[in-house]
């Protein structure tokens, strides 16, 4: 049984709460819409899923349907206790009050198992977050999340699109992603005025750029080259590549920062990286 439409604002009006916009929140309110996300995430007994931004527990709900292990985490405090009654028959879902950006998250998934993150993420913390889990905890194997389209695109756009960015690099660095549909602005409350969509992340076995490179040097390259779009990289890199780092990179100098995929980062990063040895 997950909410309708009915039952969230029920629920809203019985605590005297409403959505905030601080927290970005947009309750999904269509059950088809939730156990969507849940197909989609393809879970079962065997799984732990850590859902962020649990809210009223639509979603909770139709991921406990699935048998899995269900760590739902939720920032508001005002919300909490209602997610807590939710779900208090549910013996297969926990809840963790906190902001999912500060949790130590090996308390959460302990270091060598594996989670899948599943989430309705708001448009102010899902690029951030997403980034910052593919960073720091190798425990999450796959993300299923449903955020704003634009957003969708840029975690997952190739090279020479235009919403391929710095972080489109990133999340090619750590895993393979793409957009598994559309989400109407419909089954929100409140409505918001934009498509979502929803994405997969699937971490890879091992990173796309080999280990010649640490990460932190690599992206802080690649955040170099994209901090001036539309200059060419011999413009924007000026300050730390030198002619022969292209050469040897086997990159035009003339390129744009979109014109580079994970790889032709990866060699260039690493020439730079031997300027600053020598």
């Amino acid at each position: 049984m997950t909410h309708s439409h009915r039952d969230i604002t029920e629920l809203l009006a019985q605590h005297g709460l409403a959505p905030r916009r601080a927290f970005g929140q947009n309750f999904v309110s269509d059950p088809n819409t939730v156990r969507r996300i849940a197909r989609m995430a393809n879970v079962g007994p065997n799984d732990h899923v850590v859902e962020i931004g649990a809210g009223l527990g639509s979603l909770t709900l139709a991921l406990a349907e699935t048998g899995a292990r269900i760590t739902a985490i939720e920032i508001d405090h005002g919300i909490a206790p209602v997610l807590r009654d939710v779900v208090k028959e549910l013996p297969n879902v926990s809840v963790v009050v906190g902001d999912a950006l500060e949790l130590d998250w090996n308390e959460i998934i302990l270091p060598g198992s594996k989670a899948v993150v599943v989430a309705n993420l708001p448009y102010n913390v899902a690029t951030p977050l997403v980034a910052d889990l593919l960073d720091a905890i190798p425990q999450i194997s796959r993300f299923v999340v449903m955020v704003q389209k634009e957003v969708a695109l840029r975690l997952a756009s190739s090279v020479g699109s235009s919403d391929y960015g710095a972080i489109s690099v990133k999340v090619a660095y750590w895993a393979t992603a793409r957009v598994l549909g559309d989400v109407p602005p419909s089954v929100f409350i409140p409505r918001p005025k934009v498509t979502s969509s929803i994405i997969e992340i699937t971490r890879r076995e091992t990173p796309a750029v080999g280990p010649h490179i640490a990460p932190q040097q690599l992206f802080k390259v690649i955040r170099t080259g994209f901090g001036q779009r539309r200059k060419m990289l011999r413009r924007s890199l000026a300050a730390i590549a030198t002619p022969e780092n292209f050469v040897l990179a086997g990159v035009s100098p003339e390129s744009r920062p979109e014109e580079l995929d994970v790889h032709q980062w990866g060699r260039l990063a690493t020439e730079i990286q031997k300027n600053q040895r020598s």
